[in-house]
C-alpha cells in the first residue's frame, strides 16, 4: 500500500508512546495502606452493598453516570467499508478521545467481532450495566437500524448511533444556517439526498422534522432515485420513495435548492450543479473525496453555498461539533434516551453559535485572521470552546422538557459555567497509568 505524507504522520502519531489515543486514569488517592483499604478490600464492600440495595446508587458510587461504551463491529468504517472489528479500533479510540477531550466524558471502546444483529444486540445488552450511555459506530445499514431500535427498546440509558443521529444533527445545523444565508424557507425547498445508508436516512428524517415537505424530498441510492415503482425496498428506504416520474440523480437535481451528499466522491457533476435553483446549497459530505470538488462546484455556480466533511476546507460538517455534547447533556440529566427533541435542540444551538462573534482563541487555534457568519462559515469550528456549554445546555433542557430526564438541573448559569470548562479535563486528581 502506498502511503501519503499525511499517512506517515498519522501512523507516527498513533505509534508514539503510549500507543493509541486513550488511557485509564486513577481518580482517587492510593498512596497509603488506608487508601488501599478504602479503594479495595475491605472498604469496597460498602458501595457494593449500597448498590445491591438500590441500583440507582450505581450513579453515586461509580463512573456509570459519566461513562460511555463506544461499540463497533467494523462493518462500515468511515470510507473504508467492511474492514473488521480489529481495524475499526483506531476510530473507536478516536471517539473515546473526543468524548474525553471535548466533553469530559470517560469512554471505553468495544470492538465486537460479530456481524449477526441479534447476537450483537444480546452482547451489548449484557455489558451495558456499567455504562451511562451507548454510542454505536460504523455498523452497516440496514443492520444498524435494527440494532439501534432493539437496544433503545431494551435499555434504560441513551443509545445513539453516531453515523445516524450525530450526523443528522450537524447536517441540520448546516441546513438551518445555509437557508438563512440564501434567504430560503426550509419548508419550501426542493431537496435531494444522494445516498441511502445510515447517515443519509437519518439526515432525511431530520430534514422532514425540520419542515421539508415529503413531496419535495427525493432520495437516491446507487441504483438511482428511490421511487414507489421500485420493487424489493426495505422499510427504511420505502419511507422515502417518491411518486415522481424520475429515475436519475441528474433529473432529481433540476431546480433543486439543496443537495445533500452522503455517498461517494465524484457522484455530482458540474452539469448537475448548474441545473439547480438559484443560490443552491451543496453539502458534499462524502469522505475522503466530496461528491464534487470545491473548485469545480464554485466555478460552476458562484452563487452556491458549499460544504464538505473535510477539515482542510471551509465549512466542515463534522460530527465532533455535536456528538460529545449530546452525551454531556444526556448524562447530566440521567436521560433514559436521546430523543428527537434533544437532537433538534442540539442542531439549533450549534447553528445559533455560528452567528455569534468568533473568539480570538478560535482564530488563533485555526490560524485565521477573521471568521464571520456567511457562505464560508456555516458552522462553529470543532475546537470552539463555546460548544460544550451551548450545546449540552440545550440538550439537557430538551431532555427535561420531554420527560426523558431522571434528574433536573436547578441552576442553569452554574451548569453552563461548569460545562464550559469540561474540555481537556485532566487535573491533579487524575494519574495516567
Amino acid at each position: 500500500m502506498k502511503h501519503t505524507s499525511l499517512d506517515h504522520e498519522a501512523l507516527a502519531y498513533h505509534e508514539a508512546a503510549p500507543r493509541g489515543k486513550v488511557a485509564t486514569c486513577v481518580t482517587k488517592p492510593i498512596a497509603t495502606p488506608h487508601d488501599l483499604s478504602l479503594a479495595y478490600s475491605p472498604g469496597v464492600a460498602a458501595p457494593c452493598r449500597a448498590i445491591a440495595e438500590d441500583p440507582d446508587a450505581l450513579y453515586r458510587y461509580t463512573t456509570k453516570g459519566n461513562r460511555v461504551a463506544v461499540v463497533s463491529n467494523g462493518t462500515a468504517v468511515l470510507g473504508l467499508g467492511r474492514i473488521g472489528a480489529a481495524a475499526s479500533k483506531p476510530v473507536m479510540e478516536g471517539k473515546c478521545m473526543l468524548l474525553k477531550a471535548l466533553a469530559g466524558i470517560d469512554a471505553a471502546d468495544l470492538e465486537i467481532d460479530e456481524e449477526d444483529p441479534d447476537t450483537l444486540v444480546r452482547t451489548i445488552r449484557s455489558i451495558a450495566t456499567g455504562f451511562g450511555a451507548i454510542l454505536l459506530e460504523d455498523i452497516k445499514a440496514p443492520d444498524c437500524f435494527r440494532i439501534e431500535e432493539a437496544l433503545r427498546a431494551a435499555l434504560p440509558i441513551p443509545v445513539l448511533h453516531d453515523d445516524q443521529h450525530a450526523t443528522a444533527v450537524v447536517v441540520a445545523a448546516a441546513v438551518i444556517n445555509a437557508a438563512k444565508i440564501v434567504g430560503k424557507r426550509i419548508d419550501s425547498m426542493q431537496v435531494v439526498v444522494n445516498g441511502a445508508g445510515a447517515a443519509a436516512i437519518a439526515s432525511a428524517k431530520m430534514l422532514l422534522r425540520m419542515g421539508v415537505r415529503s413531496d419535495r424530498l427525493v432520495v437516491c441510492d446507487s441504483l438511482g432515485v428511490i421511487t414507489t415503482e421500485r420493487p424489493l425496498l426495505h422499510d427504511y428506504k420505502r419511507r422515502f420513495a417518491t411518486t415522481r416520474r424520475i429515475s436519475t440523480l441528474a433529473q432529481a437535481l433540476e431546480g433543486a435548492d439543496l443537495f445533500l451528499g452522503l455517498s461517494v466522491g465524484g457522484a455530482l457533476t458540474v452539469a448537475d450543479v448548474r441545473a439547480m435553483a438559484s443560490s443552491p446549497i451543496v453539502l458534499a459530505l462524502a469522505n475522503p473525496e466530496p461528491e464534487l470538488a470545491p473548485e469545480a462546484a464554485k466555478n460552476a455556480r458562484p452563487d452556491l453555498v458549499y460544504a464538505t466533511g473535510r477539515s482542510d476546507l471551509p465549512n466542515q460538517v463534522n460530527n465532533a461539533v455535536g456528538m460529545p455534547y449530546l452525551f454531556r447533556g444526556a448524562l447530566d440529566t440521567r436521560a433514559t434516551a436521546i430523543d428527537d427533541g434533544m437532537l433538534l435542540a442540539a442542531a439549533e444551538a450549534i447553528a445559533a453559535l455560528a452567528e455569534q462573534p468568533v473568539p480570538n482563541e478560535v482564530l488563533r487555534t485555526y490560524n485565521l485572521a477573521a471568521l464571520r457568519f456567511g457562505r464560508e462559515y456555516l458552522l462553529p469550528k470543532a475546537l470552539d470552546p463555546r460548544l460544550p456549554a451551548a450545546v449540552a445546555t440545550a440538550v439537557a433542557q430538551a431532555a427535561i422538557r420531554s420527560g426523558v430526564a431522571r434528574r433536573t438541573i436547578d441552576d442553569w448559569d452554574r451548569y453552563r459555567a461548569e460545562t464550559a470548562v469540561c474540555r481537556n479535563p485532566r487535573n491533579k486528581k487524575e494519574t495516567a497509568i
